[in-house]
C-alpha cells in the first residue's frame, strides 16, 4: 500500500495553500505524487455536498445532523477512490490530502455535546475505513489557528474573491467548536500540531511550509 497525507484544520487555515506547496516540491525532487481535494465540487458524488453547504437542506450547520452530513462527504470519498487514486495508492503510491475523513471527525463531531462524540468517532471511523474500506492516512497534519483570525481571514477572502461563504464559513460559533474539536483530536488520536500563528498574527508561508516538509520528509 501506499502513503496518505493528509492536511486538516478549520477553515481559512491554510490547507490549500500547504498541500499544493508539498506537492509541488516533491515533484520538483522527482517524486511521484498526486494530490487530492475534498470535497470533489462539481462531481456527481458531491451533489449532496453542495446542498448541504450552500444551505440548500437548512440555513445553519446543525440543520443536517453529523451523521447525516457524514455521510455526504463519505460517498464522495469513496467514489474518488474507486474512479481515480485507489489503484495508485494500492500499487505503492504517496497522496497528498486536502481534507479527509478527517474533516467530518472535526467538523461533524462538533455539532454533538461532548459526551457523545467519542462514539461518533468510533462510527465515523469505522465507517469510512471499516465498512467503506478507505485507507487510514499515513499522517494528518493540523493546521492550528485561532478562530478570531480565521474569521477574519475569510472575510477577506469573501471580499477578495466576491464569493460568498458556506454555512460552515459564515458560522463564527460553530468554527470556534471545530477549533475545540480539532485541539482534542490532535491530543487523542496522535495527529501532528503545526501552529501557523505567532505574536497574534500568521507566520510566514514559507516558514510554515519549511516546517511540513521537515516533518514529511521524516515519514518518507
Amino acid at each position: 500500500m501506499g502513503k496518505l497525507i493528509v492536511f486538516e484544520g478549520t477553515d481559512g487555515s491554510g490547507k490549500a495553500t500547504q498541500s499544493k506547496l508539498l506537492l509541488e516540491r516533491l515533484l520538483r525532487e522527482g517524486a511521484d505524487c498526486r494530490k487530492l481535494d475534498f470535497p470533489r465540487y462539481g462531481e456527481p458524488s458531491a451533489a449532496a455536498v453542495e446542498l448541504y453547504l450552500h444551505g440548500a437542506l437548512g440555513d445553519r450547520p446543525g440543520d443536517v445532523n453529523g451523521y447525516a452530513a457524514s455521510t455526504f462527504f463519505a460517498v464522495d470519498r469513496y467514489c474518488s477512490y474507486k474512479q481515480d487514486w485507489g489503484a495508485y495508492y494500492e500499487q505503492g503510491g504517496l497522496l497528498i490530502a486536502d481534507r479527509y475523513t478527517t474533516s467530518n471527525a472535526v467538523h461533524q463531531a462538533s455539532k454533538l455535546p461532548k459526551t457523545e462524540r467519542r462514539a461518533f468517532l468510533d462510527w465515523l471511523f469505522g465507517f469510512e475505513y471499516g465498512l467503506l474500506g478507505l485507507p487510514e492516512p499515513t499522517a494528518v497534519f493540523y493546521l492550528a489557528v485561532p478562530t478570531e483570525l480565521t474569521e477574519r481571514m475569510l472575510r477577506e477572502r469573501e471580499r477578495e474573491s466576491h464569493t460568498s461563504a458556506d454555512i460552515h464559513e459564515r458560522d463564527e460559533a460553530y468554527l470556534r467548536a471545530c477549533r475545540e474539536t480539532g485541539e482534542q483530536l490532535v491530543a487523542d488520536y496522535g495527529w501532528r500540531r503545526v501552529d501557523c500563528t505567532h505574536g497574534g498574527a500568521m507566520r510566514p508561508i514559507e516558514e510554515i511550509h519549511e516546517e511540513l516538509y521537515a516533518l514529511v520528509r521524516e515519514l518518507l
